[in-house]
């Protein structure tokens, strides 16, 4: 008789175990799903991660380093519901990650110089916004440069001073935004600059970057690795995976610690 009810205890056992496992992979699948659409969502709405590509950005932002791009921060469009979230409007010396108004759009990296409204020159590679020298102190310099006209003074003051590595559409646009000398922004338009000065293609050669452009603010580095030199990449696929394969290798020693969580000004 107690061997009777052991296996009908066993039995029972064994009927509730078969119950509660459906349920359990059906939480798992569910709570994966919400996992995929939270990380969906993030990645929509409030933050993305970036790459750094070129060094117009240098020495604030390197080549090589990874970002998580805030989408969130500058998502007001005037609704009246805007002022009950943490919006706010994009502001001079701001980073951005815009889309670039040509050639298929990739995504560039700047800072703000210039807002609806503001009248921009260059005069002896000082910039002027609304009759004020900016204050720049992120701004490099490189002496070695080829010399460029628009590094010294802009805009250009008549057609016969437009440079061959212009945008053909801001080309033909610019001197219409040009006042008594300065460039005046345009509303709903922002006038961006790279701070690696002499090394940058940015507002000065293909013009202003639209709001619905603006992708969002980086925030934080949240890795950093130094690959090859940009002349000595290969650009064909086997140096490609040669590149790849080199920097996985030494992945420790080409990491830049001391800039991983290193938040962006």
């Amino acid at each position: 008789m107690a061997q009777t009810a052991q296996v009908v205890e066993t039995q029972s056992a064994a009927a509730k175990r078969e119950e509660t496992h459906p349920a359990t992979l059906r939480e798992y699948i569910e709570s994966l799903l919400v996992t995929v659409i939270l990380a969906l969502f993030g990645t929509t709405f409030v933050v993305q991660a970036f790459k750094i590509p070129s060094q117009s950005m240098e020495p604030t932002l390197l080549v090589g380093d990874h970002l998580l791009v805030n989408k969130f921060i500058f998502g007001g469009r005037g609704h009246w519901y805007d002022r009950l979230l943490p919006y706010r409007d994009v502001r001079r010396g701001d980073i951005i990650v815009f889309k670039f108004p040509y050639q298929n759009h990739p995504h560039y990296v700047k800072r703000v110089i210039g807002i609806p409204g503001d009248r921009i020159k260059i005069v002896d590679q000082q910039v002027y916004v609304n009759g004020k020298r900016l204050n720049e102190p992120y701004v490099v310099r490189d002496p070695t440069a080829p010399y460029e006209p628009f590094e010294d003074n802009f805009p250009p003051r008549g057609a016969q001073y437009l440079q061959s590595n212009m945008q053909p559409e801001w080309a033909d646009q610019i001197l219409a935004n040009v006042y008594n000398g300065e460039i005046v922004v345009p509303p709903g338009k922002y006038f961006a600059m790279g701070d690696n000065r002499d090394h940058s293609w940015d507002s000065r050669f293909w013009g202003f970057v639209d709001r619905d452009a603006i992708m969002g603010r980086p925030v934080v580095i949240y890795w950093s690795v130094q690959g090859p030199h940009e002349d000595e990449a290969d650009q064909n696929l086997n140096g490609w995976l040669l590149s790849f394969l080199d920097t996985v290798l030494h992945l420790p020693s080409r990491t830049r610690w001391s800039r991983m969580f290193h938040q962006v000004h």
